[in-house]
């Protein structure tokens, strides 16, 4: 099974690591990144630039607005993930609670679908493995 472990921060807990020297920082999170793919579980993971080089597409009006960051007040900040593949969730659940987070700081952390999660008759999920398939290809060349 895949899962997406989703990190997130308060502003608070984004402020707090500016006061940690960016070189723990990595230190801590590539320890934690090799842990895992040392393991076999480590699919993918990638972190995100500030906010302020972002922007967010808001679908409640007919045209869809598309505002530039920072998003003014936040609760939370989406700030990286990983997708890692184990066995259970339970597996899943210990990885996430080995990350290097500190207060403030959450890992939302959900399966990640597969095509058996989906009828296999339907014209849109065959179009999608076949487009899976030509990708796999593609980066195999």
């Amino acid at each position: 099974m895949k899962f997406m472990l989703i990190m997130r921060a308060t502003d608070a807990a984004v402020e707090a690591y500016q006061d940690i020297p960016f070189e723990q920082i990595i230190e801590a999170m590539g320890k934690y990144n090799e842990s895992m793919m040392k393991a076999g579980v480590l699919l993918a993971g990638e972190g995100l630039t500030d906010a302020s080089e972002g922007f967010v597409v808001d679908f409640s009006a007919e045209q869809p607005l598309v505002t530039d960051g920072p998003y003014g007040e936040t609760k939370e900040l989406f700030n990286g993930f990983w997708i890692i593949e184990v066995s259970t969730r339970e597996e899943a659940a210990q990885w996430a609670s080995r990350a290097p987070l500190g207060p403030g700081s959450f890992l939302e952390v959900r399966r990640v679908t597969e095509m058996d999660d989906f009828p296999a008759d339907n014209e849109w999920i065959q179009k999608e493995e076949g487009w899976r398939e030509e990708q796999a290809q593609r980066t195999q060349q």
